[in-house]
């Protein structure tokens, strides 16, 4: 289970949102490369990040901080997976020509599906969905628009483009410190065969040990913000407990 520190990006700034709320902001950093190299220096195996400001205009606004971010990050070999605002295959590859691992397409996905299937057939092995949803309805547009498509049948649906990874986000549980929503998360992942990344409400150690426990439904890895950054959970802490727990599983012989 990977413990992986989100980054998120408006006006050039490190902050975190409640509920994707663009006017509710706090601002955590002024430096992302800074910000990054803490989360390496604390061992961190993969960082997520997101241009806010791009999720909202549909096109990128913050790639000079995503370029300072990965200048930072040279030698560390720790992949980076980026989301927001990216609508075009060009788009793509400028980014994975700078060094980024992995491509979340989000609003692009549902709004144009054969986007993602081209993406997925264009890049193999570097595309990522990302489904945000509210009551089980998946959002687009910087979480701004609620559409009326079932994540779980979209989820299922972009499976089978080649996707590397579903990330899912409860809109209602993100940046709200309330508990990471584990029945719908794995309610999802339980039918497809791709990795599930959870996001949204990751408060403390106790989220980090219920998402272990269904790791074995295929949740393998969860984004942890404003918790990491207020301090009501410690990142290290909360690895190493991922860690030790999967090292038990092994050892008790349970399928993960």
């Amino acid at each position: 289970m990977l413990i992986i520190p989100a980054i998120d990006l408006k006006d050039g700034h490190c902050v975190r949102l409640k509920q994707g709320v663009m006017e509710d902001a706090t601002v955590f950093s002024e430096d992302p490369a800074a910000t990054a190299k803490h989360w390496l220096a604390q061992g961190a195996r993969r960082l997520h990040l997101v241009d806010l400001n791009g999720a909202f205009a549909g096109k990128p606004k913050n790639e000079a901080a995503v370029r300072s971010i990965i200048e930072a990050m040279k030698g560390s070999d720790v992949p980076v997976q980026l989301g927001g605002g990216i609508r075009d295959l060009e788009t793509i590859e400028r980014y994975l020509d700078i060094g980024v691992t992995y491509i979340i397409i989000g609003t692009a996905a549902v709004k144009v599906p054969g986007f993602l299937h081209e993406a997925c057939d264009a890049f193999p092995g570097h595309i990522m969905v990302g489904l945000d949803a509210r009551g089980g309805k998946v959002a687009v547009d910087g979480w701004s628009k609620l559409t009326g498509h079932d994540v779980a049948d979209l989820a299922q649906r972009f499976e089978g483009y080649g996707v590397e990874a579903v990330i899912y986000t409860d809109i209602g549980r993100d940046g709200m410190l309330s508990g990471v929503n584990i029945p719908a998360t794995v309610e999802l992942a339980r039918p497809l065969h791709v990795p599930v990344i959870a996001s949204g409400g990751i408060t403390n150690l106790d989220d980090v040990r219920a998402l272990c426990a269904v790791r074995s439904e295929g949740i393998t890895g969860a984004i942890t913000g404003r918790a990491i950054y207020e301090g009501t959970l410690d990142f290290k802490a909360a690895q190493a407990l991922a860690d030790e727990l999967t090292k038990t599983d092994v050892l008790t012989g349970v399928t993960l």
